[in-house]
This record gives structure tokens, C-alpha cells and sequence, in this order.
């Protein structure tokens, strides 16, 4: 096979670039190592800012996102038995956000994608690129089924995908970012000592919108994905285990750290699975080089307490499917060459607010009092001042997507 960009990995980003491309001419084969089944059935979080769900409505695959999705006009903070509420559109000139599950965005992209005739080989490993810095790259996979029970061992002879240009959009234990040779590569990671605990919860809403709590006894989340379907959150230490929390347990600690004075609670429901996840922050500032071009997980990684993981993907599709354009219109690569330090100044950002959401939400290691009533005190300034609320919502929603200028062609994404 041969085609303008091949695509690594079938998650939002790459499907979303596949799409984008698509509507502006643009060939791309996009290749994953999962099924379509288990791409799409893969429960995941998905707060939407503005422009994202904005993008999702004007390239045709926002519909099922906006009957189904949820639009929030702000989030709540708990502390110390107080509750505040930070209201998006007072704050930020009417913005919000959307929940809608990102493997929702996945399914209605997959949808479009086979619908308009595009070529994506599920369930086909890439174990090889070549020729990155030359004309015309190779990209090695193998299809065929499970040799063994470790995920993505796979038999089969290798394939061969011939591009004028590689997207790596392939997370970040796929091969994209290994391709890039480690004396060129520069990375940034931070391993925070606390994990989540989450449970899905049959049950209606708890609130309107997102309650973050700290409490003495750790953080809370609780978020919702959809009339009848919750997900909640613990802080718990890295090594704590699922068997460690049985329901009863888990009720009675989220009860304890998002309830205040006025008696504001949540409600119960069938927990119907529970899991622990691990808190990074991960930057590569090398997001290209050659021919390929890195965009979401592949390139970083944020805690989710800031909601800006599949954000801050979709916002590196889009300055890539402009430097995209340019190239295959017009020949100049302008655009491309500046691609890492456009996506990068984006991806820093979030890592800054997510940072601090992460920081002043969590109790830290020792359970330091004084650190405690810092970030009491932190809360307390940021929901007292006009400045500091509207700089919370501001990042929360989403700050300006600054996109380089396509002057001249017609139509850009």
C-alpha cells in the first residue's frame, strides 16, 4: 500500500486527522493494533473544550455528541466542608464544556471514516518504521491473529505501508516515538506518589456538574457519563489494590470527602467496575523529525485532573492538518517546521494548569499539615478573587487555539 500520510493508531487523534484530511483531499491509511470492537468499547473520559466540540459540529460528525452529550456551564469545588461553584460562562464571556466519552468521539469517527470508503487496518501491529528522513517512509506491521495471550504479540508476515509522511498518534508505548533517534529526542516526565481509584456506577447524577474535593482524608472526583452511568474517584496511594476496596468501603470514604455543612451528598448506585490508575505528566519537545510527526499521547501526557488529555490532542491534529495542507497544496513545509514549538507551547500550558489542579486538589506524601492548610488557603483565594476564578475557568474550558495562517487557500480546517 502507498498513500499520502500513514497513520499510526486509531484513537481520536488519528481518526480525527484521517477525517480532517479526508474533507481537504488528503489520502491517509490509518493502522492500530486493537480491534474496532475494543477501540470502541473501551470506556474513557471525555470532557470536550469549546473548540473541540465546535470542530466535531462544522466537519460533520458532532450530532450524536450534541443530543447525547452534556453541556457544563462550570464545575464545583469542595474544602474544609465548604462548596463553591466556578461558573464558566460569567467567567470566560459564555464558553462551557462538553462531556461526551471520548470513546463516543472514537465510535462516531470510526462511523464516518468507513462510511466515507477509508482504508483503516484494524488489528495491525506496527513493528517497524524506515525512512523518515528520505522522501518516501516505510511503515513494517503484522495482522493476523493472537499468537499467545500477551496484548499485541501477534503472528503473520510482515506488511509493508509506503507514505509520503507519518502521523504517530500511536500513544505512548507505540513504536512513533521510538523512531525517532534518542540523540535528537529530548522527554520530561514527573510520576506523582498518589493514584486514582475509579468506579463506574450505575445511578443518576449526583450533581449538575463536576464536584472536585480535597479533604483531609485525600481527593474526590465525581463526574458523570450519562443519565444513568457515573464515574467517581479516590485518591489512593500507587501500590493500593481493587481487592483492598470492596463497596461498602468505597461509599462510606466518598461519602466522608465530597459531603458538606449544607449536606450536599451524592447518590448511590450498582458499582459495576473498579479500577486504579496511575498520575504522570510526560512531554517529548521533539514532536518531529524527518517525515513523522507526533501528535497527542505520543508526545505527552497530563494527569487527568485538568480534563486536557484528548484537548490537547485534537488541538496538535489540527495545526498538523494545516502544515498537511500547505505541503500537499502548495510544496512549502512553512508550517511543518514549526510544528513542535506551535504544539508545544499549547502542551506546556496544559501541563502547567494540570499540574496545579494535581497539586492543590491532592494531599501529598507525609500528610504534612501545614502543606493541607496551604491548599485550603489556595482554594480559598482562587474562589474569593475574580482573577483567580477567571483564571481557572479559563484553562478549564480552554484557552485560545492559536492556529497558523492558511491565507490563500480555500477552505481551511
Amino acid at each position: 500500500m502507498h498513500t499520502q500520510v500513514g497513520i499510526l493508531g486509531g484513537g481520536p487523534a488519528g481518526l480525527l486527522l484521517s477525517h480532517l484530511l479526508a474533507l481537504e483531499g488528503i489520502d491517509s491509511v490509518v493502522l492500530d493494533a486493537r480491534s474496532r470492537e475494543s477501540i470502541e468499547t473501551t470506556i474513557r473520559a471525555g470532557v470536550l473544550e469549546d473548540h473541540v466540540a465546535q470542530l466535531l459540529r462544522d466537519t460533520g460528525v458532532g450530532d450524536r455528541m450534541t443530543e447525547q452529550g452534556s453541556v457544563h456551564h462550570g464545575i464545583e469545588l469542595r474544602w474544609s466542608g465548604r462548596h463553591h461553584r466556578i461558573d464558566f460562562q460569567e467567567l470566560t464571556g459564555g464558553r462551557s464544556i462538553t462531556l461526551y466519552g471520548q470513546h463516543e468521539v472514537v465510535k462516531d469517527l470510526n462511523k464516518a471514516r468507513v462510511e466515507a470508503g477509508a482504508e483503516i487496518v484494524w488489528e495491525a501491529q506496527a513493528v517497524e518504521i524506515e525512512g523518515i528522513e528520505t522522501d518516501r517512509s516505510t511503515v513494517r506491521f503484522r495482522t493476523g491473529p493472537f499468537t499467545d495471550e500477551i496484548r499485541l504479540q501477534r503472528g503473520g508476515e510482515l506488511e509493508e505501508l509506503t507514505c509520503d509522511v507519518v502521523a504517530g498518534c500511536d500513544g505512548y508505548w507505540g513504536p512513533a516515538r521510538q523512531a525517532i533517534p534518542g540523540s535528537v529526542r529530548t522527554e520530561y516526565e514527573r510520576i506523582y506518589p498518589f493514584a486514582w481509584f475509579g468506579i463506574l456506577v450505575e445511578a443518576p447524577p449526583s450533581s449538575e456538574e463536576l464536584i472536585y474535593a480535597l479533604h483531609d482524608r485525600g481527593f474526590s472526583l465525581i463526574s458523570t457519563r450519562s443519565p444513568t452511568l457515573q464515574r467517581m474517584y479516590l485518591q489512593v496511594e500507587p501500590d493500593d489494590s481493587v481487592d483492598n476496596w470492596p463497596d461498602e468501603r468505597i461509599w462510606e470514604e466518598l461519602h466522608t470527602r465530597v459531603e458538606t455543612v449544607s449536606g450536599a451528598g451524592l447518590v448511590e448506585g450498582t458499582i459495576i467496575d473498579k479500577s486504579i490508575v496511575g498520575m504522570r505528566s510526560f512531554v517529548s519537545s521533539t514532536m518531529q523529525h524527518g517525515n513523522l510527526y507526533l501528535a497527542g499521547d505520543a508526545a505527552h501526557i497530563v494527569p487527568p485532573t485538568g480534563a486536557k488529555g484528548m484537548n490537547l490532542a485534537v488541538a496538535d491534529v489540527r495545526v498538523l492538518t494545516r502544515g498537511l495542507i500547505q505541503r500537499f497544496r502548495t510544496g512549502s513545509t512553512e508550517i511543518l517546521d514549526r510544528y513542535s514549538d506551535i504544539c508545544l507551547r499549547r502542551a506546556w500550558k496544559a501541563q502547567r494548569f494540570s499540574w496545579w489542579m494535581t497539586s492543590t486538589l491532592h494531599r501529598h506524601p507525609g500528610n504534612d499539615p501545614f502543606q493541607l492548610r496551604v491548599q485550603q488557603a489556595e482554594l480559598d483565594y482562587v474562589t474569593g478573587s475574580t482573577a483567580g476564578s477567571t483564571s481557572l475557568a479559563e484553562n478549564y474550558v480552554g484557552l485560545p487555539l492559536e492556529l497558523p495562517s492558511l491565507e490563500g487557500l480555500v477552505n481551511p480546517v
